[in-house]
């Protein structure tokens, strides 16, 4: 069995340059004299596809510590939308944060997936996500309430009176 052959410094140079903050990998490739044919070749060898995973991986917990660090102002301005008066930001709001996106998929390219931990971050059973929803719609009705000077039993009855007038008249009623 023979040893792959140890990486050259122009290809851990072009490595290191590929992750660092330029994203132009053609510019890279040009200042390094790499033509795109011996690049697809460096592609192809083991050794490099190796530190190429090694790189990828370590951007990747970077990206999710990044992400990590970001949360609790993420989260409070997820809850400072669903208390906004624009009923459909409102709405999306909510519904990321009875589902946030960035639960459904736990695993990266290169990540193993997160395991099933219940203490960890239980999911949330459709009546649980329909009792939040609405609590926050409830929230937000009373807020509009105090905003108008009004109780929050008036708006449902205005509502009601709303969707009556709208009502077609029976044509057996009209004279």
């Amino acid at each position: 069995m023979t040893k792959p052959k140890p990486l050259t410094r122009q290809q851990l140079a072009v490595l290191d340059e590929l992750f660092a903050d330029e994203p132009d990998d053609k510019a890279i490739l040009e200042r390094y004299r790499v033509s795109p044919k011996l690049y697809n070749k460096w592609l192809t060898e083991p050794a490099f596809v190796e530190q190429l995973d090694k790189h990828m991986a370590a951007a990747h917990r970077r990206s999710a510590l990044h992400l990590a660090r970001s949360a609790p102002n993420a989260a409070s301005r997820l809850v400072a939308l669903s208390e906004q008066d624009k009923g459909e930001t409102a709405r999306k709001a909510c519904l990321d944060i009875i589902s946030p996106p960035w639960l459904a998929d736990r695993s990266g390219p290169t990540q193993k997936a997160a395991p099933d931990n219940p203490a960890d971050d239980p999911p949330l059973s459709q009546e649980t996500a329909s009792r939040l929803l609405a609590a926050l719609a409830e929230a937000t009705r009373n807020k509009q309430c105090a905003v108008k000077g009004e109780t929050p039993d008036v708006i449902p009855a205005k509502a009601g009176i709303q969707e009556r007038e709208a009502e077609p008249i029976p044509q057996e009623s009209l004279p």
